[in-house]
């Protein structure tokens, strides 16, 4: 008789003289922490909603926000399918991204900026999520003249960006036109992403950015809305310089620490809960900021964030968010959902 055993008869013997042989027989034994069944279940209803309404050209025209600012949810939503695990050729929504890849690579201008029109007067969000999302799937793109072209594309945002930066650092709605916390924090993330993909940034771009921030700190540890503005911290704002800095490698520079304890004390004094009216864009930022600060801040805010988000999506999948519109809200609370797979290396500890 042939020692060698089949497959079957490998499992059966197993099966056989190993009665607690762990098997895996449930699907939430593969989740990562804090992820439930019921939140795969709604990242996919939310996602299905995204690829359902994206239009044929990749954008989410017909959408109030997708019509407001084309490009900036157009990155947001494919990052949201990017984090899924999907790419240009593999994955459930691999058509969602090559049609979003189509479409921010053909709204790329000679200028550089990554923007469809005006985008509401305020193309730098759409240069800045857009450059981010092409970044991210750059590695992962493997047609040969489609890669090519996002090379192009991405090496000129990086031009355009940092040329666009103002003399103190910072970057505001257009290139060049001065400076603001919301927007500059955008395109630190996406020349973090681009860094991340192989492309080369000059290093005084990042440094003078950190600068900006640090001179936007305020007097609770927070950062306001731009360096002549005057104003109080800005809660939102605050969580997205953490995850810029963390980005920057600022792990422990005493502004990150500073922005992290204001936004913890937050947190905790409104019940683990926060109160803002840009309250999808500031979980965006405090989920990231908290992930990548480690177990102890993650498990004090996640779980009520996940179930808080749950109860907020609608029957057909979509989630409201902050008066933006579907795409935009859909897609951060997909992104949110999705930050322990730790597909992207952007929202990687």
């Amino acid at each position: 008789m042939s020692s060698i055993l089949t497959r079957r008869q490998l499992l059966l013997s197993l099966g056989a003289g190993m009665g607690s042989f762990p098997f895996l027989s449930r699907g939430e034994d593969l989740l990562p922490k804090h992820i439930t069944p019921q939140t795969v279940s709604a990242v996919k209803k939310g996602l299905d909603y995204l690829a359902k309404v994206q239009a044929s050209d990749g954008s989410w025209h017909g959408l109030a926000d997708g019509d407001t600012y084309p490009c900036a949810m157009a990155g947001l939503a494919g990052m949201a399918f990017l984090s899924n695990g999907s790419t240009s050729t593999r994955g459930a929504y691999a058509d969602a991204v090559r049609r979003t890849t189509s479409y921010i690579v053909s709204r790329a201008q000679a200028s550089g900026l990554i923007a469809e029109g005006e985008e509401q007067g305020h193309p730098m969000y759409g240069h800045g999520f857009g450059m981010m999302f092409l970044a991210s799937a750059f590695g992962m793109e493997t047609r040969p003249d489609v890669r090519k072209k996002m090379d192009t594309v991405i090496k000129n945002a990086i031009q355009l960006t940092s040329k666009g930066q103002s003399n103190l650092g910072g970057w505001t709605y257009y290139p060049g036109g001065g400076d603001e916390g919301s927007v500059t924090v955008t395109q630190m993330q996406g020349l973090r992403a681009a860094h991340n993909a192989g492309f080369t940034v000059p290093r005084g771009t990042i440094e003078n950015a950190i600068k900006y921030l640090e001179l936007c700190k305020t007097a609770e540890g927070g950062i306001c809305y731009s360096y002549g503005s005057g104003g109080d911290t800005r809660l939102p704002i605050t969580a997205a310089a953490i995850c810029c800095l963390y980005s920057a490698g600022e792990y422990e520079s005493p502004l990150a620490d500073s922005c992290m304890k204001y936004v913890m004390n937050e947190f905790k004094s409104t019940a683990n809960e926060f109160n803002s009216g840009h309250y999808f864009y500031l979980h965006l930022y405090a989920s990231l900021a908290f992930y990548q600060a480690g177990d102890e801040y993650w498990d004090a805010y996640f779980p009520k964030a996940r179930e808080n988000l749950l109860k907020q999506q609608q029957a057909d999948g979509h989630w409201n968010g902050d008066g933006v519109g579907s795409v935009f809200g859909t897609a951060l609370a997909c992104i949110l959902l999705q930050i322990p797979y730790k597909y992207l290396p952007i929202y990687q500890r």
